[in-house]
């Protein structure tokens, strides 16, 4: 209760400083000019936090919201578990690993948000073009922390699990993936607010609903505050997801031990 009472106090604390940074009056005059240009940049906290009300009280943001979130959810969960697939392969097989890693370094190097375009073209303006750059972006996140989960399984391990007559799967089963888990983990955290990205700079480039749709809209009239309650709406959601994440994290990582329980007393 402590820990939340004092995020809620940072929190209050952020807000207050940017309302009073552009509310007009409440600091020295030489701060603001008539036109009250803090305002027009940066918005104003009362009125970004009534677009989100009347958002969701009227409504209208849910088909747009929906949307999102589904471009979001495919994007993460297709190219997690491609990412899980293909470490898991490359970190276990050497020489599929040696063949395939001028190709691998050579694709994550890429700046993959150019790609958006070239879905578009393929996919259409559907979800689609934004689940594919989702995909791409979440993918090379999980593929190389499960890659080098795997690579740091320790060899003594394997050779007195062998030892013991283990076979691939039950290696793969009972030693692999639990080593891998913690860094797979660790990965889709951070891509959860990737998968956000990439259904939202495809929203941008091409798409009639969507949070970023609306974000894009309201840029066109340099509406700065609809911009940033789009912004505190897809923040609000990416931190559910990653909620998500964490309470599935804590279900089957049951049998690693919590930090307290490993500090020395």
């Amino acid at each position: 209760m402590r820990l939340r009472a004092v995020q809620l106090l940072v929190l209050a604390l952020l807000i207050g400083f940017w309302y009073v940074t552009t509310k007009p009056g409440l600091l020295p005059n030489f701060y603001f000019d008539k036109d009250n240009r803090a305002a027009f940049f940066f918005g104003e906290p009362q009125k970004v936090f009534w677009i989100v009300v009347v958002w969701f009280w009227s409504g209208e943001i849910f088909q747009h919201l929906g949307i999102t979130l589904l471009e979001t959810a495919l994007g993460f969960v297709i190219g997690a578990i491609f990412g899980l697939a293909m470490g898991l392969w490359l970190g276990l097989s050497s020489s599929a690993s040696a063949v395939m890693d001028p190709y691998i370094k050579g694709l994550n190097s890429m700046p993959r948000v150019v790609l958006a375009p070239i879905f578009a073209v393929w996919f259409g303006l559907g979800i689609w073009s934004k689940v594919a750059l989702g995909v791409t972006l979440v993918f090379f996140v999980v593929f190389f922390n499960v890659y080098q989960g795997v690579r740091e399984v320790s060899p003594t391990l394997i050779a007195n699990a062998r030892m013991l007559g283990a076979s691939r799967g039950q290696l793969l089963r009972s030693i692999y993936l639990p080593a891998a888990m913690s860094w797979v983990f660790a990965s889709l955290h951070n891509a959860v607010g990737l998968a956000f990205v990439g259904a939202v700079v495809g929203e941008y480039l091409g798409s009639a609903r969507g949070v970023g749709y609306l974000i894009l809209q309201a840029e066109g009239t340099f509406d700065i505050n609809t911009v940033l309650a789009g912004i505190l709406v897809l923040t609000a959601f990416a931190l559910v997801l990653d909620a998500v994440v964490g309470l599935i994290e804590r279900r089957l990582m049951v049998w690693q031990p919590k930090a307290s329980e490993t500090e020395p007393t």
